[in-house]
């Protein structure tokens, strides 16, 4: 107990020296600042979700080298698996005005040679040498650390490395979580779906269950959230059909409808293939969850609105995203198309800043997300309902560093447009699951060079083009992301399907000529 209070109390002290080290990590004053890139998934469960090549995510930080721009930065990326020397010079190359080599020169790339499952925040405290080789090459009364997610294990780092750390302490979390969500949700005043939350065990799933169902006796399904999931992984679907015979209405009573959904629960379907119903439900009675209606409309929309609370105070709207989903009933998401659609672009905004600012009064600093479900009404207005609040960098994130990275934009809010410096609005289609089993046959230097010799690099003057990115994956899985950028929705399309169609072709051909 003592050295969790030298921890907490060591950790607000190094907090004190946050806002004024982040102001100096992306400004243009001649001060030196160091930054720690530590891009762990500290993810309950992330051991077992079903992300082919999850462990690669960490790359998804790698916008964050644009910060060595600053000549007086020194810059630490760490990472479990090693990131392959062409990545980090492809992401070097998209740094305008600045030889690589010079940037190379303040940059620090450790891998920790370790693919494990395990976040690797704890990889690193397991490692003391490994920790005193980061101190090593910053300047810690210069620096702070910046993370993918936080949770204690980053506090603790954080205290260890003696820097403050970018994100929302610790203690906050809870205000990420689905059951979070739905109070801030409250509190802000805007629409959420039906359901419940704080939900702690079976008994509690099918009270919350029938209630709804009671509200709304044609409700078809129920979506089953643990508070804690990663991309749709802790989601289940709920099938009301079967049991309209015990439906509130039919003349069955309370008691045979909850043994009937008793039953059904262990039916569910898991978007998580790996999970059983045992192992859904002992975390649910673990860390909690929730329940929502399930929203039947094939043509729903999944926009996403992107934030940052500042340790300065201010508030701010980065983007915001329709998002594109897979998977068991459309629950997993796999890429974004930039910006939202204009017809609840500025709603959804209007909302999620609404939220924010209840978050902001709680203490929570750094970036965030508010997602929203959309659905068009028959007499043409949309409608939306906020469901999920994320405390932390997402998908959405890193294809709008990477295009601020090549073109020194910024995001207008009035507008809900990004714009060039000329002003010229840009827009994206974004994924990082581009994939296909003869991708495999390509190492990163193969996919550069196909990408050249096909002109489909951004180009500086048109702007437009394509960035690749989440590459760790593409030898071992046939996976990669691209964000393909255009000056229209349009062009952005094209840039997409012909970039899918050039390796398709060049992969494919390839895979016949060995064969024959």
């Amino acid at each position: 107990m003592s050295g969790d209070r030298d921890e907490m109390k060591a950790f607000r002290e190094l907090q004190a020296h946050l806002a004024p080290r982040w102001a100096l990590a992306d400004g243009d004053g001649p001060e030196p600042r160091d930054i720690v890139v530590v891009p762990s998934l500290s993810f309950d469960g992330i051991d077992s979700v079903a992300i082919d090549g999850v462990i690669h995510y960490e790359e998804r930080m790698l916008f964050t080298l644009n910060l060595l721009r600053h000549p007086q930065t020194r810059l630490v990326y760490v990472s479990s698996a090693p990131i392959h020397p062409a990545a980090i010079d492809y992401m070097l190359s998209l740094i305008r005005g600045i030889p690589t080599e010079q940037l190379r020169q303040r940059l620090t790339v450790l891998s920790l040679y370790d693919s494990s499952f395990v976040p690797l925040s704890k990889k690193i405290l397991e490692r003391p040498r490994v920790i005193e080789r980061i101190r090593n090459s910053i300047r810690p009364e210069y620096g702070l650390m910046t993370c993918f997610t936080v949770s204690e294990l980053e506090r603790t780092l954080a205290v260890a490395l003696g820097v403050p750390l970018y994100g929302v302490d610790p203690d906050l979390a809870w205000l990420g979580t689905k059951t979070g969500s739905r109070w801030a949700f409250r509190e802000a005043g805007i629409p959420l779906l039906p359901g419940a939350e704080n939900l702690r065990g079976q008994t509690d799933l099918i009270e919350a269950i029938d209630n709804l169902w009671f509200d709304d006796v044609q409700l078809e399904r129920v979506v089953v959230k643990q508070n804690t999931g990663f991309s749709g992984q802790g989601n289940a679907i709920l099938d009301l059909g079967p049991l309209r015979a015990v439906a509130p209405g039919s003349g069955a009573g309370r008691e045979p409808r909850e043994r009937a959904l008793a039953d059904a629960l262990s039916t569910m379907r898991f978007v998580d293939p790996l999970l059983s119903w045992e192992s859904f439900l002992e975390k649910i009675e673990r860390e909690g969850g929730v329940i929502e209606a399930f929203v039947e409309d094939k043509a729903k929309r999944a926009p996403s609105c992107q934030l940052r609370i500042s340790p300065e105070g201010s508030l701010d709207i980065l983007s915001t995203h329709d998002q594109l989903v897979e998977g068991v009933d459309g629950q997993i998401y796999a890429g974004c198309r930039f910006p939202a659609d204009e017809a609840y672009r500025m709603d959804i905004q209007r909302d999620a800043l609404r939220v924010a600012e209840i978050l902001q009064k709680k203490g929570v600093v750094g970036r965030l997300a508010i997602d929203f479900i959309c659905v068009q009404s028959d007499d043409g207005p949309w409608k939306h309902y906020a469901i999920e609040t994320n405390l932390r960098l997402g998908g959405t994130t890193h294809p709008m560093m990477l295009l601020r990275m090549l073109t020194d934009g910024r995001y207008d809010p009035d507008a809900g447009l990004y714009l060039t410096p000329g002003g010229e609005p840009q827009f994206y289609v974004a994924t990082d699951s581009l994939r296909s089993d003869s991708y495999r046959s390509l190492l990163i230097e193969d996919l550069l060079d196909i990408a050249a010799a096909n002109d489909l690099h951004y180009q500086a003057d048109a702007e437009s083009g394509v960035i690749f990115h989440f590459t760790g994956t593409l030898s071992e899985f046939g996976k990669l992301g691209i964000t393909a950028v255009g000056k229209s929705p349009a062009e952005a399309d094209w840039w997409f399907e012909q970039t899918r169609q050039v390796l398709d072709r060049e992969t494919k051909s390839e895979l016949c000529t060995s064969k024959s």
